[in-house]
């Protein structure tokens, strides 16, 4: 099967697996497991921040850092096709009683400052208080778009002026880091929390970390308990999660390089259309611009010929590379999705 549903849909290494077996472990709840406080610190320090925090997923570590920053009626201003608005089962408003403040994101995933501002609220009784500014990075229903530096730089400097926070769901900022050939930092150094997944392109099987200062980390502890997100002997988690944070960042750049030549061969069949300039990362979309194949059809074909992929409009589809698809399995899919279009 040529799995290209998600980076989510990775397997362990057979290094993560040795090192789970392996792991040295304590109760994390009482801060003793020496895997799970290895992974943290190795973290905070790629990141640039004072302390980090495992958490189960990347829903979990941004909703109990969107808890950190706000309290209960208070607002969060992030773009529209946001993964927090869209795909986080309107955690922050059912458990937080946090309002989302919607703005328009662009095509590049930015969100325009003018944008920001517009949406900041005055000190008026009848509305609620702005609290916090969410960006993504990268951009998942942008294409995997890269917010640069430069830009993560002046929306923090906005934040700034209007006492806001800025958090980060940098679930897949490894991949903005390889893309532009930059450090982390750069991109990390603008916000005032963070968090960054294991389980999608480091291909760990399950965690994410939230990232921060002392007093945020501590005070976000207290929310992942809120949550149930105290685990024990954690460092069965923490152990694949150092891995994949040692081993398995460089390795990114396949994944980018087999998107651009996916996105290509899939601009070559008739039938298909695909905004090429939009390919930065792992995550590309395509839409079915011909009116002979229905769209539930393209996903049935495709699967009787094992190869997966998701629906995410009504004709528009979204593919991910990562780790365990080779050059050899894109050629295929490509000769798959050539066929079903020339024979459906």
């Amino acid at each position: 099967m040529i799995d290209l549903r998600s980076d989510t849909v990775t397997l362990p290494t057979h290094e993560m697996r040795d090192a789970m077996q392996s792991a040295e472990l304590g109760d994390d709840v009482f801060c003793e497991d020496p895997t799970v406080n290895k992974l943290q610190t190795k973290a905070a320090e790629l990141m640039g921040t004072e302390a980090a925090l495992l958490v189960a997923s990347g829903t979990m570590g941004n909703l109990v850092s969107v808890l950190t920053h706000c309290r209960r009626g208070e607002e969060v201003i992030l773009g529209d096709t946001s993964h927090i608005f869209l795909n986080e089962a309107a955690s922050i408003a059912h458990v937080g009683g946090i309002q989302p403040h919607c703005v328009l994101n662009q095509p590049d995933g930015t969100v325009r400052l003018p944008d920001i501002e517009a949406a900041v609220r005055g000190d008026n009784e009848h509305w609620p208080r702005s609290r916090l500014i969410c960006l993504e990075n990268t951009h998942n229903r942008c294409s995997g778009a890269v917010l640069t530096p430069e830009y993560m730089e002046s929306v923090a400097l906005c934040a700034q002026t209007h006492d806001l926070a800025v958090h980060l769901d940098a679930a897949r900022i490894f991949n903005a880091a390889v893309a532009l050939g930059c450090d982390v930092k750069e991109f990390t150094r603008h916000v005032d929390s963070l968090s960054f997944c294991l389980s999608k392109g480091l291909s760990a099987p399950v965690g994410s970390i939230v990232c921060g200062t002392h007093d945020f980390i501590r005070e976000a502890r207290r929310n992942r308990k809120v949550l149930g997100g105290g685990m024990r002997q954690a460092g069965i988690i923490a152990a694949p999660g150092l891995v994949a944070v040692e081993k398995m960042v460089e390795r990114l750049k396949e994944d980018h390089e087999n998107a651009r030549i996916l996105a290509h061969g899939i601009a070559e069949i008739s039938g298909l259309s695909i905004e090429l300039e939009q390919v930065q990362t792992n995550i590309i979309y395509f839409d079915l611009a011909a009116h002979h194949v229905k769209p539930d059809e393209l996903l049935q074909r495709c699967g009787e010929k094992r190869l997966m992929f998701l629906q995410t409009g009504p004709r528009r589809f979204r593919m991910v590379t990562h780790y365990g698809i080779t050059k050899t399995a894109i050629d295929s899919a490509l000769t798959i999705l050539a066929d079903v279009m020339a024979n459906t």
